[in-house]
């Protein structure tokens, strides 16, 4: 089964710019669905209103950070089996094994690229 890229996804990071990047990496893909949020906050606000097939979403974030944004999202039931991918710019063992334990799905450490993105992607939510 192939993954529908007119799927929505969610792409949570302070840094607009950053944001943007994303996006165009999504774009590059074949995703054109891409809402964005500033905040885990703004997010699971978001995602109440419309839930998406996939959320990819910075772990350093004020006032919510990435890591509540996805406990958030594990404990709403309509939610909780939302894919969920955290980026950060630091990929230490520990950060890693709580963010696993807090049930993301998959992590990118920053600066990547669109296959790494494609790759984190495909490995959890399928091929496309």
């Amino acid at each position: 089964m192939s993954v529908d890229k007119a799927m929505h996804i969610l792409v949570v990071d302070d840094y607009s710019t950053m944001r943007r990047i994303i996006k165009n990496l999504l774009k590059q893909l074949g995703f054109d669905n891409v809402d964005e949020a500033a905040d885990g906050g703004e997010a699971f606000k978001k995602l109440q209103e419309k839930p998406a097939g996939l959320v990819i979403s910075d772990w350093n974030m004020e006032p919510m950070t990435g890591m509540e944004l996805l406990k958030l999202v594990r404990g709403n039931p309509a939610l909780k089996n939302t894919p969920f991918i955290m980026v950060t710019a630091e990929s230490k063992p520990e950060n890693v094994i709580a963010a696993k334990q807090a049930g993301v799905s998959n992590y990118i450490v920053k600066p990547f690229n669109a296959e790494t993105l494609k790759t984190k992607m495909t490995s959890v939510i399928g091929e496309f």
